[in-house]
């Protein structure tokens, strides 16, 4: 039953006093119009819960900018939405269209760092976010009394006598519920074993993240992928005002239900009644967390960033044997779900329950 401005409505009741209910919330398609921008088709997002945001349908299905009750959540990059066609895949040129958002989606054969892997030359994190999806559709619909709605594309990963790998993505969310939820099927196509490596680039930002936000997570263990953040490990959960700094990562191995499920935290106690987004995300599919810290000047962000793999390149995940595969008509499906809380009891029920896991 969704809950809209403080009380709670059945099916009828909310139908007997809107002409639509596109008149508090909904999902249309809309296409972007200016410079680099032009053509970039994308899916707005209003859920009557105070989550509003898009889906980048042109940018393979990726999250882009994201408010709860107007407070910004995603960091957004100065180099807006490129359209596809001016990725540069070569070397670290994936970074002239990083759009930042809620996912940037890494993969879907190789991501992480670039370099050579054999006789390929592979760049920074992958082809799939400048993809533009096909098979477009979105709408919505009463289940009971909940209103559902959904957006959904195919986007393909192929080249002739090479890779040919599909990620179906739904983005769906639920009238009055401030979450959303994005599932992705990811299928070889092909007729070989096809190397498959899936990073969930997830990028939060001013003003959720600021000198006062706190990451909470269920880690077994933490560690710095290079010397330099190691010998900060001890700060890596708190932020600093923006300042010139080197960014850095570390490897989080997290706690999890029986079930897999595992759920990391951004949490700001002095935004308004006070914000937290919660991540939730299954260990088995995605065993790994990298997080990107990078409290500078302009680029004030911190990337949660859940995975199959690491983010140092595909050579080095083929050397360590841990190179995921996926065999001709083989799929997997990832799930990812965002919960906006509010307020201090929502928030240190959130943080109980995350250090209650595993």
């Amino acid at each position: 039953m969704p809950a809209l401005y403080g009380k709670s409505y059945s099916k009828d009741e909310l139908c007997q006093r809107v002409g639509s209910v596109d008149q508090v919330a909904g999902v249309r398609k809309i296409e972007l119009a200016e410079g680099n921008e032009r053509g970039v088709e994308a899916f707005d997002f209003r859920t009557g819960g105070g989550l509003d945001f898009s889906v980048l349908a042109g940018r393979g299905m990726d999250i882009g900018a994201v408010t709860y009750r107007s407070y910004p959540l995603a960091w957004l990059s100065p180099t807006g939405v490129p359209a596809a066609s001016y990725f540069e895949p070569e070397g670290l040129g994936w970074l002239r269209g990083f759009h930042g958002g809620l996912v940037a989606t890494c993969g879907l054969t190789y991501a992480g760092a670039p370099g050579p892997d054999g006789d390929e030359e592979l760049g920074l994190h992958g082809r799939v976010s400048n993809i533009p999806a096909k098979n477009l559709c979105h709408g919505a619909s009463w289940h009971d009394d909940n209103y559902v709605m959904y957006a959904q594309g195919d986007v393909r990963e192929s080249i002739v006598f090479g890779p040919n790998v599909v990620m179906t993505r739904r983005v769906s969310a639920i009238l009055g519920h401030p979450m959303l939820h994005v599932q992705d099927v990811v299928e070889n196509q092909g007729f070989t074993p096809q190397e498959h490596m899936l990073v969930y680039h997830c990028n939060f930002g001013f003003p959720l993240m600021d000198a006062n936000t706190e990451l909470i997570a269920p880690s077994a263990e933490v560690r710095g992928q290079k010397e330099f953040a190691q010998e900060t490990l001890d700060s890596h959960a708190s932020f600093d005002e923006p300042k010139e700094v080197d960014e850095r990562v570390y490897y989080h191995r997290l706690k999890a239900g029986e079930d897999g499920n595992t759920m990391v935290a951004v949490i700001n106690r002095e935004l308004g009644a006070g914000i937290g987004v919660g991540l939730t995300f299954n260990v088995n599919m995605l065993p790994n967390l990298a997080q990107w810290k990078m409290p500078a000047q302009g680029t004030y962000v911190m990337g949660l960033e859940p995975a199959n793999c690491l983010v140092e390149g595909r050579a080095a995940e083929r050397e360590r044997g841990t190179l995921q595969v996926l065999q001709p008509g083989e799929s997997r499906t990832y799930d990812l779900t965002f919960n906006i809380y509010e307020g201090p009891e929502a928030l240190d029920q959130l943080a109980n329950g995350i250090s209650g896991l595993g």
